[in-house]
């Protein structure tokens, strides 16, 4: 079962190999893939980070204490992964030759299949990359506060307010979001 899996690769991932970092990516890649996506709001982005993931988690497993959250673990790792590229992506403004390169890089790979449409991506994007990711775990992923807490290194308490913060946000977002759009609606039917 899914249970016992997720027991013995806490148990057997620091000193496992390729075996055990295959059953990691089959366990939690997918679920990675969407939480890393709705950090960085773009999917070709999310698949580097989630390979970058298990690369670091693979190099560091030595470092993962034995019996403890796997999943915690990586989402922590996946986490630092989004916001290191996100910092390379601002200082990428600052270098323009290098950010010419990067979009025409960018550019060859096909249209992006993305888990996010347009409206809602607009919307995420006006929260903070950490306030990104506190909403998805608890909304999309239903993650209890006990868990957020071992992801992220902060008492619930605090967890909790930053949620309520970045919830409030969202919905004055879209609140806007939608008058936009119901505004370009309105001006549709006069024509």
């Amino acid at each position: 079962s899914d249970e016992e899996e997720v027991k013995e690769l806490n148990d057997t991932f620091a000193t496992g190999g390729d075996y055990e970092l295959r059953c990691a990516i089959e366990l939690y890649g997918q679920s990675l893939l969407k939480y890393c996506h709705n950090i960085l709001c773009d999917y070709f982005e999310a698949q580097d980070a989630v390979q970058m993931t298990f690369i670091k988690a693979y190099n560091k497993r030595k470092s993962f204490k034995r019996g403890t959250s796997l999943q915690a673990w990586l989402y922590r790792i996946a986490y630092t992964t989004c916001i290191d590229s996100l910092r390379k992506k601002k200082l990428l403004f600052f270098m323009p030759h290098m950010n010419m390169e990067l979009m025409s890089f960018r550019q060859q790979k096909t249209k992006d299949s993305s888990f996010i449409s347009g409206n809602l991506k607009e919307t995420l994007l006006k929260l903070s990359p950490a306030e990104r990711a506190l909403v998805f775990s608890r909304v999309i992923e239903e993650k209890s506060y006990a868990e957020l807490e071992e992801i992220y290194h902060v008492s619930s308490s605090t967890l909790r307010k930053r949620y309520e913060r970045a919830k409030k946000k969202l919905s004055k977002a879209l609140q806007e979001t939608n008058l936009y759009y119901e505004r370009l609606e309105g001006s549709k039917n006069e024509i």
